[in-house]
């Protein structure tokens, strides 16, 4: 059985509002395509708290900061469905540009606070067009949960702010990074690496997890990141853009681990 395909907002707002009739709760999973075990099992989660569930599928534009990184991007739509398909899901919605972008489109959602530092430093715009994206996704799904991976931690509390600011009646569910069994995080960007580089990939896991338990233990943590630093760099990544211990409620950047927290880091490979 194949997971229906909706192109156009009128249908998906039809179909939403029969589910609706049938006082049927809404989850959305917005991905944009190129489909892994990460994205499966964000579907998962949704199909056990929601009774009818939307798999969206658009590569945004408007968060990629590099044209090279945009047309690179793997687009696979006839394999994501078929991954879907076993699971479940009741739409995968796959709308073009012009369906998110019309003619004359002019607002963008910018969110502070949270968006700035970490990627927000590095990637200028990126998490307005998230925001922008997102925001349009949860109003044209109409969705009671939203399911997003802790892998993207700042894009996390960015969509969280953006729909408590807005006030969008929109749940957002959290669920946690899925890995391959060496440590690398799934990411729909790991098929570009070559054998070498997907090789030394999961040093970077590793990395944060034996700095993350030397934090815990006691360690300064300035020191744990400049140790940390160096070692992503002698594993073969050629630059690291950030590695930063922040809050885990707020993204406050921690000098003293004395509260739940989180290691983020970005670095570059190929």
């Amino acid at each position: 059985m194949s997971v229906p395909i909706v192109r156009t907002v009128a249908e998906l707002r039809a179909t939403v509002a029969e589910w609706r009739r049938e006082g049927a709760r809404v989850g959305v999973v917005p991905t944009m395509g190129a489909l892994h075990e990460g994205h499966l099992s964000l579907v998962r989660a949704a199909l056990a708290k929601a009774e009818r569930v939307i798999v969206t599928l658009f590569v945004n534009p408007r968060q990629f900061n590099s044209a090279a990184d945009l047309a690179a991007y793997p687009r696979t739509e006839e394999v994501d469905a078929e991954k879907l398909a076993p699971l479940g899901a009741h739409i995968l919605y796959t709308p073009d540009a012009g369906e998110i972008y019309p003619d004359g489109f002019a607002t963008a959602v910018t969110v502070s606070g949270v968006s700035e530092g970490l990627c927000g430093a590095f990637r200028p715009g990126h998490f307005d067009g998230v925001a922008t994206v997102v925001a349009k996704l949860f109003l044209q799904t109409a969705a009671d949960l939203a399911f997003f991976g802790e892998k993207d931690f700042q894009q996390l509390h960015v969509v969280r702010r953006m729909a408590r600011d807005l006030d969008i009646p929109i749940e957002i569910a959290a669920c946690p990074t899925v890995r391959e069994s060496d440590g690398l995080a799934l990411s729909s960007r790991n098929v570009r690496l070559t054998p070498e580089e997907r090789q030394a990939a999961p040093r970077l896991a590793s990395i944060l997890f034996a700095s993350a338990a030397r934090i815990v233990d006691g360690r300064p943590v300035s020191a744990v990141l400049a140790e940390a630093r160096a070692a992503i760099l002698e594993a073969g990544y050629r630059n690291a853009e950030y590695l930063e211990l922040r809050a885990e409620d707020d993204l406050k950047p921690l000098e003293v681990f004395d509260r739940p927290a989180r290691l983020l880091a970005a670095a570059w490979l190929g």
